[in-house]
Order: C-alpha cells, then sequence, then structure tokens
C-alpha cells in the first residue's frame, strides 16, 4: 500500500511512518522539512506548507493518506478536496478535545462536540479552541471525502519522543526516588496511550479502510493515578514515596493543574476526561502495551537524548509545598488530639 503521512517527523507521525514501514508499505512525507528533516533518508519526501503551498501533492496517487497535523478546518479542506480524487482512504488525527461537556460520564463518539463561539476564528496560537478546531477539522474532512474518512480522537499520546513533556515529568519525577509529591487522590482514574500502539493501530485501520469516529486511548482496563505512578517507579528503580496531597491544598496554594502536575485535572468541569469510552477502537483492533514498557523506553529514551520539553513543579517547589503539607497535617493532629 502506498501511503502519504501529512507530518510525519515529530512525535506521532515518526510513529506512524515507522509502523507502515514495518507492515511493508511505501510511504510518502509531505511537510516543510523544517523538523528532524533528516529522519527517514530512504523514503520519498515532499516540500509544501499547508497554509497555501499544496503543488507537490497535485497529480499524484496514493492509497491512503494519514493526517497527523491539521489544526484549522481550512487547511484540512484544502488538503482532503485536493487529494479526493488520488487517494481512497483519509485519516485524520484528532483529539478528545472535541468534546464539549466532561461533567458527562463515559463520553463516546456520538457525545456533542465542541463549537466556536460566534464570530470567532480559527486562530491556531488560542489553545481555548483547539477542541472546536479539531471537530472543525473532522467535519472539513469528511465533507470533502464523504464515507472514506476516519476520524481518530486520540487522547494523552505518551511514550518514546513525546515533547509535551507531560509522562516525561513523572518518569523522571519518579526514577529521582525519595518522597514524591502525588496530587489529589491515588484512585482517580487516568488514560493514555503508547504513540507506537496508537501508529499501529492506525495503520492497520487504514489498511482495512475502515472509516466513522473512534475514540483512542488507553488502556483497555482501568487505570489509577496511583498504578501509572507505581509503573513510572518500577521503571525508575529507585526507592520512592508518594505523599497524596489534598486537591483544595494544592489549588490554594497556587498549583496549576495539568500543567505543573501533568495528569492532574481536579475541576468538576474535567472530570469525565480520563473517563472516555473507547470500546470502539478496542473492539477494532487496539491493543496497548504495559505501561511499565512505556515508562521503561520513555526513561531510556530521555537519557540517551537529553529530551527538552521539561514541565512541571520544580524540586524546590514540591519541597516546600510538601514540608507546608505536613505542617498543616501535624497542626490537625494536634488541634484533633487536644479535643479529645
Amino acid at each position: 500500500m502506498t501511503i502519504l503521512i501529512l507530518g510525519g517527523t515529530q512525535f506521532l507521525g515518526r510513529h506512524l511512518v515507522q509502523a507502515a514501514l514495518d507492515c511493508g508499505h511505501r510511504v510518502t512525507l509531505f511537510n516543510r522539512g523544517q523538523t528532524n528533516p533528516e529522519l527517514f533518508p530512504e523514503i520519498e519526501k515532499l516540500r509544501g506548507n499547508r497554509d497555501g503551498d499544496l503543488r507537490a501533492l497535485q497529480g499524484r496517487k496514493w492509497d491512503a493518506v494519514i493526517d497527523t497535523c491539521g489544526m484549522a478546518s481550512a487547511q484540512v479542506r484544502a488538503t482532503a478536496q485536493l487529494l479526493a480524487d488520488s487517494v481512497a482512504h483519509y485519516t485524520f488525527v484528532s483529539s478528545i478535545s472535541v468534546y464539549r461537556d466532561f461533567t458527562q460520564p463515559a463520553l463516546d463518539e456520538s457525545a456533542v462536540v465542541e463549537q466556536l463561539p460566534a464570530g470567532s476564528i480559527e486562530d491556531e496560537k488560542n489553545r481555548d479552541t483547539y477542541g472546536a478546531r479539531k471537530a472543525l477539522c473532522e467535519q472539513a474532512a469528511e465533507e470533502a471525502m464523504p464515507g472514506r474518512v476516519l476520524n481518530v480522537r486520540a487522547g494523552l499520546i505518551v511514550g518514546p519522543h513525546d515533547g509535551s513533556g507531560r509522562f516525561l515529568y513523572w518518569v523522571r519525577r519518579a526514577a529521582l526516588g525519595g518522597e514524591m509529591l502525588a496530587p489529589g487522590h491515588p484512585n482517580v482514574p487516568v488514560q493514555l496511550i503508547d504513540g507506537r500502539d496508537l501508529a499501529r493501530w492506525i495503520i492497520r485501520m487504514a489498511e482495512l479502510r475502515s472509516v466513522g469516529v473512534y475514540n483512542a486511548t488507553g488502556p483497555a482496563s482501568a487505570l489509577t493515578f496511583h498504578q501509572m505512578l507505581e509503573h513510572c517507579a518500577t521503571a525508575g528503580g529507585g526507592p520512592l514515596r508518594m505523599t497524596w496531597i489534598d486537591d483544595q491544598f494544592l489549588l490554594e496554594n497556587g498549583v496549576t493543574p495539568f500543567s505543573e502536575l501533568p495528569f492532574w485535572l481536579p475541576l468538576e468541569s474535567h472530570r469525565s476526561f480520563f473517563a472516555i469510552d473507547c470500546r470502539r477502537a478496542f473492539a477494532s483492533g487496539l491493543v496497548c502495551r504495559r505501561l511499565f514498557e512505556t515508562a521503561s523506553d520513555t526513561l531510556a529514551w530521555d537519557r540517551a537524548t537529553g529530551a527538552q520539553g521539561q514541565i512541571g513543579l520544580k524540586l524546590e517547589r514540591e519541597k516546600e509545598l510538601l514540608e507546608t503539607w505536613k505542617n498543616k497535617c501535624s497542626h490537625f493532629e494536634i488541634r484533633a488530639k487536644a479535643a479529645a
């Protein structure tokens, strides 16, 4: 099979290329040539720009296209319209962020998606409109190639080459050992998916020319925050003691959810973000590897490359919060004993 991948040299894209090559497919990349241009020297590379220069795609044919980098509907519409007569199948990598209401439990593919406020434009720099823009991109692809589009609503993608630093924060911190601040409650659910597993499944779905909308995150069975951190600790190999700190205390002390403590979403408005219904994807063949393997490989990649993208609490700030929390707990214990 011949596959055109739009992007293909960053995180998920490079895993898609590798998965396609491993399956014996012939791959062509289309991108600007600005990010990791040295990757995959053996495959064809076309240069252009999603915002207006698609000339390199004209007059060419492929069996399938995988769009990893569409961030505005105009980009996706222009590309899909140009390729409508040149490819049989279009995969658009979307996001679970398309959903409007994360207070609802077990969101499946039929849930209502976000919309841009009236009069708004699709500003790629506005993170608040990310979900609405991805929803518009899905619609644009389907309108251009009706009945031939696979929309993959991915969750948080992790593993080697993830430049976001989200999962990497916990892997690095667990490897340091000692006392570690763990946010909220240990039994809060978490969902994530290794980019290699997602890529392998997407290639398989393209081979089958599967269409429609699929939520795609994991694992298949329930995963708690505590279990995720345990896997990170096991991969790190050092002695680690987790101290779980109350959501309200962290918020009152100015800790920013998700950015300073990745995967931590205490807000009621996001209580179902890590409880997405992905049964359709797993029924279609999505398989997730053990999280320990993902954590181990992420740590090995980090140590080999000195990966950038570190986010999260600084060690000094973590220590300060831990000490303040212990003082508060000790104060309450003294008052409780006095009252007794």
